[in-house]
Order: structure tokens, then C-alpha cells, then sequence
């Protein structure tokens, strides 16, 4: 992933987030802007969901000068928005990506993995989360086996309704596995 080029307004965003900074900062990142930055789908988003920014310190800081309604994002139109509540699978952060490795000088854009994206979206379940599953799906593309086992063993143990979101991946890989079958 780190040969990935960020466009813009991202790139000038991030070059100022970075020019901020006087030590190494990651931020652990997925949602939209890793499906459109990162794989290619042609939706437009206005924020970068962070799950994490490291060292916890910069936090506050960097949601000050980046978040929703900083000059950051009335310059450039875009924001840090950070992601509290989504689930997440356990072992999400040892398949983190760096993308665009070595663009800045102290900032670090680690991307969750496919499916640890799409699985992020099981909860929510809105149209655009399943318009970016399936593009997912087609564009990684995904294998069923990898998603619905690391669904079970990772994230099904957290879920507050795990029935639902059982359904919820279920009618997700009937639609890709649809799809497929149109597309061949």
C-alpha cells in the first residue's frame, strides 16, 4: 500500500498537519477515506475517521487544528474526525498498512486492511457502508473464508447484538456472491 499517491485536498491537508508536528505521529485510519485514497472508489468524503493517533498526546491537538470546524478544514475542506465507538476486530492494528511511507516528515497514515474496514461497517449498516463493501469486494477482491473468520474469532465476541450482525454479513456475502455469479 505505501506506493499509493494521496490527491487532493488530502495531500495539502496532510503536508500541513505534518509541517505542525515535531515528532513522529501515527494515526491508525479506515472508513471512506481509505476506500476512495486507497482502493479507488470514486465517492467523495469529507472526513478521515482515526481510530487511534499516536502518541495519545498530539490527540487533542491535532483534532484542534484538523478536526470538524478547524482552520484546517475550513482552508481545505476536509477534517480529522476521530471514530469512537466502531467496532473494531481484536487484532485489527497487526495488519495496519502504511500508506504514502515516507511522503511527510512526521506523520504516518496506517490504514486498516479490507476487510477490517468493511467489518468496521457491520454495526452501522447503511447504504453507503454496503455500496463500499461491495466495492471492496470486487476490488481486493474479498475471500469469503478470511472475512467471515476473522468476523467469528474477532469481532463477533464484542458485538453488543451478534444475531443481527450475523444477518448483517450474511445478506453482505449473498450479494457479493450474487453479483459475481451476474458478472461471469
Amino acid at each position: 500500500m505505501s506506493n499509493k499517491t494521496i490527491h487532493e485536498p488530502w495531500r495539502s491537508f496532510f503536508h500541513e498537519i505534518d509541517e505542525s508536528l515535531n515528532e513522529q505521529t501515527a494515526l491508525e485510519i479506515l472508513g471512506g477515506f481509505v476506500v476512495t485514497q486507497v482502493y479507488g472508489a470514486s465517492r467523495s468524503t469529507a472526513d478521515i475517521d482515526v481510530v487511534s493517533i499516536t502518541p495519545k498526546k498530539l490527540s487533542q491537538k491535532l483534532l484542534e487544528i484538523a478536526g470538524e470546524g478547524s482552520p484546517l478544514h475550513k482552508k481545505h475542506g476536509v477534517y480529522l474526525d476521530s471514530v469512537g465507538i466502531a467496532p473494531l476486530p481484536e487484532n485489527y492494528e497487526d495488519r495496519l498498512s502504511e500508506i504514502v511511507a515516507g511522503t511527510f516528515k512526521h506523520l504516518r497514515l496506517l490504514a486498516l486492511d479490507p476487510y477490517d474496514v468493511a467489518l468496521a461497517k457491520v454495526e452501522r449498516n447503511i447504504q453507503r457502508d454496503r455500496d463500499d463493501i461491495r466495492f471492496l469486494a470486487r476490488t481486493v477482491p474479498f475471500d469469503f473464508d478470511v472475512l467471515k473468520d476473522r468476523y467469528e474469532r474477532e469481532l463477533r465476541p464484542i458485538l453488543g447484538n451478534p444475531e443481527r450482525e450475523d444477518l448483517t454479513l450474511k445478506l453482505w456475502i449473498d450479494a457479493i456472491e450474487e453479483e459475481r455469479k451476474s458478472n461471469q
